[in-house]
């Protein structure tokens, strides 16, 4: 990887791992489905409907979701497991039985057919822990986040994929999900959404990837090109180096998705592949559309895109960038009806609807938000609370906050904190330092001008402060206590927020930044 995302997102831990026999971990039953329909590809070939018309179950542990999966009659029993809490190694082991084929190192949909897995309640959040799909079909994946799954390092997980679809899958639809990394590979991360070996008729619909060295894929080299028919909707792409997705072959339907910091190249039409590009906003980025890395060309067709402040490379012999005309070189009819958003509101439409906990909200197609559903009621079984949310900060900065497109480092974390949760929109995760003291950054690769920042604590700790200009080291504000603080604007590629003083471990729940 030529330059690594910058960003970094964590683990958090849970209880003790669940017996792997069947009998020994009951399930309480629930009541609900996976909301709305599949969209795009995933509504052809007789359509995705998931675990609809069978059982509900509720699982806190992936041992219970293995479980779930091992109970049924069969393999292709319906089943709609609601998900609540952290699912990680420690809690997730092998279960074995006649209708599954599980693995203690990921969630494994193997030879099955038929299943929902839904995030309810507080939230589900698979951490160092991947979603795997084998010779598997009709598979729903919603309202779930699937965070810092490595290949290499420690613990490792599903080949570094935060979801993978490999031999022979079809008719999966993930919808409102979370994938996001905490770097590329040379950081041990692979592919946030990835598909290989015949894997066909598949959406992925209003969700958040981010953080990563890589997207997505359909196809694993040049002569993998049997899978195909892959619709790309409502996605938010933020601080991606490439591969959004990277296409072998195949045909793919990519629209009204919102692509921010795609910092080496974006959607990578390679070995015949077709893709049908419309309505999508590109911003702060660089070679968002062409055939990269490669001499067997692939082909797009084009309409509506905006592309605001992209910059092109020259074609070369194995980089062929669309730009910056994005003229069509081929035709794609798609088989299914869709609405299409004007893509100068994709943005607005994107951030209010797309990812995990947001509400499951979908767009009318009139650049409107509409809500679905009720969603599914809380989890009935105990579950441990999270840190408490941070009081609301007075007189809140209007405009775009820069860190969503930005890295994050620090001196130092205490256990089970990440830097990267202070730029993860997220205010129930949280970065400590090591002690009461200690500072925390946020990073963009170019310069970007920053005149105010926001510093949301989980509990007010924070008792004085410096903030610094990380390039050249000179003071911007120093001050008491945190919230708001506004200064001079400055064009700098890293800001440092130094605690120099506290009443307790500080918790920062969010770096906001802005630029005024």
């Amino acid at each position: 990887m030529k330059r690594s995302a910058r960003r970094a997102l964590v683990a958090l831990t849970t209880g003790a791992v669940g017996a792997a026999i069947v009998a020994a971990l009951p399930l309480p039953q629930a009541s609900a489905a996976a909301v709305g329909s599949a969209t795009g590809y995933a509504s052809s070939n007789g359509g995705t409907t998931g675990g609809n018309g069978g059982a509900t179950v509720r699982a806190t542990t992936g041992t219970q979701i293995h479980q779930a999966l091992c109970s049924r009659a069969s393999s292709s029993t319906p089943i709609t497991i609601e998900v609540s809490g952290t699912i990680n190694h420690g809690n997730t082991t092998k279960v074995s039985g006649n209708s599954c084929n599980t693995a203690a190192d990921r969630i494994e949909l193997k030879e099955i057919s038929n299943v929902t897995i839904i995030g309810v309640g507080g939230g589900a959040v698979f951490d160092q822990l991947g979603i795997h799909l084998r010779d598997s079909s009709n598979i729903i994946i919603q309202n779930v986040t699937v965070r810092n799954v490595k290949k290499s390092g420690s613990p490792t997980s599903n080949g570094g994929d935060a979801i993978g679809m490999e031999s022979t899958v079809r008719n999966v639809w993930v919808d409102h999900v979370t994938l996001e990394a905490s770097g590329g590979e040379s950081e041990g991360y692979d592919g946030l959404f990835d598909m290989k070996d015949n894997t066909q008729y598949v959406t992925l619909s209003y969700s958040i990837l981010r953080n990563s060295g890589r997207g997505g894929l359909i196809g694993s080299s040049e002569s993998d090109t049997s899978n195909g028919f892959v619709t790309f909707h409502h996605n938010h792409y933020q601080n991606i180096d490439s591969r959004t997705p990277l296409l072998r072959g195949g045909i793919a339907h990519i629209y009204n998705n919102y692509y921010y910091s795609l910092n080496e190249s974006g959607i990578n039409s390679r070995a015949g592949a077709r893709a049908k590009v419309e309505n999508n906003y590109f911003q702060n980025s660089k070679d968002v559309l062409g055939t990269f890395y490669t001499d067997a060309a692939g082909y797009w067709q084009t309409a509506g895109n905006i592309l605001d402040n992209v910059t092109w490379s020259s074609t070369s012999g194995e980089n062929k960038p669309a730009g910056p005309g994005m003229a069509s070189t081929t035709t794609v009819s798609v088989p299914y009806s869709y609405r299409l958003d004007g893509a100068s509101c994709t943005p607005e439409v994107v951030r209010s609807t797309a990812g995990a906990n947001t509400g499951i909200r979908t767009s009318s197609g009139s650049c409107t938000p509409t809500n679905p559903s009720p969603t599914t009621p809380a989890p009935t079984t105990p579950s441990t609370p999270g840190p408490a949310t941070p009081t609301p900060t007075p007189s809140q900065p209007s405009g775009t906050n820069l860190s969503l497109g930005g890295g994050a480092d620090g001196s130092s974390k205490a256990g089970g904190t990440s830097y990267g949760n202070v730029k993860d929109g997220n205010l129930s995760t949280y970065w400590s330092p090591s002690g009461t003291t200690g500072s925390i950054s946020i990073k963009w690769g170019t310069a970007t001008t920053v005149g105010r920042i926001n510093i949301r604590e989980v509990s007010s700790a924070v008792t004085s402060y410096r903030v610094l200009n990380a390039d050249t080291g000179a003071v911007l504000k120093t001050g008491s206590g945190a919230g708001v603080i506004s200064f001079t604007p400055a064009s700098l590629k890293k800001v440092t927020f130094e605690i120099t003083g506290a009443s307790s471990t500080p918790r920062v729940a969010e770096f906001e930044t802005y630029a005024s």
